[in-house]
């Protein structure tokens, strides 16, 4: 096969780990020998070497060491990759800078090859992303967009594969973890993760892990901010905040099970069960100055009622594979349930906005209050889904191998409830006498069949083709009931349905000038699925009810070399993505509709170069350049202009890690290293402006990240410590009118922690 076992290809593969994962080799001992990385992003085992694209590997041992367990810890280590986030598992996920603010999620997530979270625009997927707890991970595969040849839909932007530790028929496996951290600002959180692996049989094998995280918050609630009446502003409607401390605080718990069955020689079943649930206390915004965008007090935000977000994942599979010799089958069967339970503080806005929630004032159902009254939003926002994947895999074959499948899934979305109710001032007790203010139930049912096809023409010994196809079916009904005492009674939406066939397509030549050097290009397609719209009363004429799929088409050129005896590696990709019928969402008489906009476009570059100066020591530097930006202007409800940037998008973004490891006397391995990470500034929502018209934008910042420590064999202790400088980066902006004394929110990164771990193994 075309430089299928060349001394590049082990290189090159070997490049990325380090690049991506800072050292994590180096920190094992003296020396570092290069290991041939495989990888399964084009759903085939390959080295990296061998991948005509932009891809990222991230080993899980590397994750472990420097402590990298959800996506914040990631934004470094991946170049091109950006979040806003407003707590733990409430995030928006970015790659390549796609990002107009819309509904549907433009990276897709998955878990193993099983696709995670909604495929359509009618359940926030958009900003509940599976992030998913790093503990006991082979690697995580980020592969920049679009992939809708093998991915399918919502992948525009990218794929964000987490790659589990299978079981091993092989060694009996057990080890064992606690750690205690200090956050800045807060108190002492702590950890414990463990994992087992237990051969049955030379053909049987069973892994389980598990995992506790609990992580103190940081930021109070003082009791300051009432909130005068509208009437008589000497008046106070509500006295003030509640008096609370760190009440960001985050629990995350979970637990793997996984089985392994060699029915043959030829043929395996693996059964397998992810389980996470994510409890925030409270979101992480605080206060701040709607001009300058500074914090009014350190780490403060007023509450007047609990607001929380309890999420929970649960992922089950089954992936038979059967290798006939020519050709494999492999046949993955999934079902995952997702949901989100939250409650949402909104006192300052029923004020603002004049609800009737304030005493000596009449309700417009009822008598007059004349006790003060707060408000809550409940809501739950889940999915069901079943897939079902077939592929028939050609063996590696030094002329042609080749790809084909076939895909279904059914998706059962709904966000139910959605309540808007007075309850007591000061306290999370429904109001006695007060009826629900509002009730809204969406549900929505997605439906999609789809082929595709991918194949790799070696041309010559140094020359290959690859090209695919995907031809997708999917159809979409949803249905809305609006009811309450602010709306006067119920309002039914009839059934709104959609159908639509996208079909996607890439091609991809690769070039090895030499056994060290390769060049590619590639020009692929993606999109995301459109739908139907539940038009609410009284909607303008030509309201749409339905939104089309947007289109994107990349273009990709990219050289991956291994220089200097292996000691100097670099990947580089530059691209330009052109972005169609982009997908925004849009409010019409308070329900939120998706639409489609104009176009919009993303160039820039990425890299991950890899130094090593000695066995001992490795110098690592990654980072990605940006220029994301809208090339019309939106509809005015939307409030984007042509040559906006787009949404939470850092034009340049920085990684820089060092890391030294050696052999004790004693036989012990020990490491030092830490990294900087830059995050440059990056515009917020179209809509969210300043006074003078100009797109808010949050400040640059950077991160420094220290860690050492002996690994003794049997038993390993780490300190750590990230955020060393205490910086206060921002995460995401919200608009106006949240939050008392026309404070704006802020979301703020997690502040210094520094932290101990102490591991066994038996």
């Amino acid at each position: 096969m075309a430089n299928k076992t060349s001394k590049h290809a082990a290189a090159i593969s070997a490049s990325l780990i380090f690049a991506t994962a800072s050292g994590a080799v180096a920190a094992q001992g003296a020396a570092v020998p290069l290991e041939e990385v495989v990888v399964t992003a084009q759903k085939r085992s390959e080295t990296l070497a061998e991948i005509p694209m932009s891809v990222t590997v991230l080993s899980g041992d590397a994750l472990e060491r420097q402590q990298a367990v959800t996506f914040e810890d990631m934004v470094s280590l991946v170049p091109g990759f950006s979040l806003n986030s407003t707590a733990r598992g409430v995030n928006r996920i970015t790659l390549r800078g796609i990002n107009t603010g819309g509904v549907a999620s433009t990276v897709g997530v998955y878990v193993d090859d099983v696709p995670f979270g909604s495929s359509s625009g009618l359940a926030n997927a958009a900003i509940l992303s599976g992030d998913f707890d790093t503990f006991d991970l082979a690697r995580l595969e980020v592969l920049r967009g679009p992939q809708g040849t093998l991915y399918g839909a919502s992948s525009l932007g990218g794929v964000m594969k987490y790659v589990l530790n299978a079981p091993n028929t092989e060694k009996f496996e057990g080890r064992a973890q606690v750690g205690i951290e200090n956050i800045a600002h807060g108190d002492v959180g702590y950890s414990v993760t463990g994992l087992i692996n237990i051969p049955l049989s030379e053909r049987a094998a069973l892994r389980a892990s598990a995992y506790y995280r609990n992580s103190d918050g940081w930021i109070d609630s003082i009791g300051n901010n009432p909130i005068p009446s509208l009437t008589d502003p000497n008046v106070n409607v509500l006295n003030g905040t509640r008096v609370e401390d760190n009440i960001n605080s985050v629990k995350s718990t979970g637990a793997r099970l996984a089985a392994l069955f060699k029915l043959t020689d030829s043929a395996s079943l693996t059964l397998a069960a992810v389980a996470q649930d994510i409890d925030n206390g409270s979101t992480g915004v605080v206060d701040a100055d709607p001009v300058t965008l500074k914090p009014l007090n350190d780490n403060v935000r007023s509450r007047y009622n609990s607001d929380f977000a309890d999420i929970k994942y649960r992922v089950y599979s089954a992936t038979l594979d059967w290798d006939f010799g020519g050709a494999s089958l492999e046949s993955i069967t999934s079902y995952a349930e997702f949901s989100d339970t939250f409650q949402t503080d909104v006192a300052a806005n029923t004020a603002l906005l004049g609800l009737p929630i304030a005493p000596a004032t009449t309700l417009i159902f009822g008598d007059p209050v004349t006790r003060p009254l707060s408000a809550i939003l409940d809501q739950i926002t889940s999915t069901d889904k079943f897939t079902q994947e077939l592929r028939l895999v050609s063996a590696d074959n030094d002329q042609f191998e080749w790809l084909l499948g076939v895909y279904y899934t059914k998706e059962d979305s709904g966000i139910d409830p959605q309540r808007l109710q007075a309850v007591e001032a000061g306290t999370d007790t429904l109001a006695s006498g007060i009826p629900v203010l509002v009730n809204a139930v969406l549900t929505s049912k997605f439906e999609e069949k789809a082929l595709f096809a991918n194949a790799t023409w070696h041309v010559a010994p140094r020359v290959e083709l690859s090209f695919g196809a995907r031809a997708s079916q999917n159809d979409q009904k949803a249905s809305q009931v609006l009811e309450g005492a602010l709306l006067g009674g119920t309002i039914n939406f009839d059934d709104a349905k959609s159908s639509e066939s996208p079909f996607t397509w890439s091609i991809s030549p690769r070039f090895a000038v030499n056994d060290d050097v390769s060049l590619y290009a590639r020009v692929a397609t993606g999109y995301r699925p459109g739908g139907p719209n539940v038009i609410p009363p009284g909607a303008p004429p030509g309201t749409p009810g339905s939104y089309d799929s947007d289109e994107l088409t990349s273009y990709e050129a990219g050289v991956k070399a291994s220089l200097a005896d292996d000691r100097f590696m670099i990947d580089f990709a530059a691209y330009l993505l052109d972005w169609k019928k982009v997908q925004l969402l849009a409010v019409v008489n308070g329900v939120g509709l998706n639409a489609n906009g104009g176009t919009a476009e993303s160039k820039g570059f990425e890299f991950a170069a890899t130094m090593r100066p000695t066995d001992n020591f490795t110098l690592v530097l990654n980072g990605a350049y940006t220029d994301a930006k809208l090339t019309q202007d939106t509809d005015p409800v939307v409030g984007g202009l042509d040559g906006d940037p787009l949404s939470y998008v850092p034009e340049w973004s920085l990684g820089l890690d060092a890391n030294y490891g050696w052999t004790m006397a004693s036989g012990a391995h020990a490491w030092v290293g830490g990294n900087l990470g830059y995050v440059g500034d990056r515009p917020a929502d179209f809509n969210n402006r300043t006074a003078g018209g100009d797109l808010r934008k949050t400040d640059a910042y950077t991160l420094v990240n220290a860690r050492a420590g002996i690994d003794f064999g049997s038993w390993s202790i780490e300190l750590y410590g990230k955020n060393l400088s205490d910086e206060e980066g921002v995460s995401q902006i919200n608009a106006e009118g949240a939050l008392p004394n026309n404070a704006v929110g802020l979301a703020m990164i997690r502040p210094r922690t520094v932290g101990l771990a102490v591991g066994v193994k038996f």
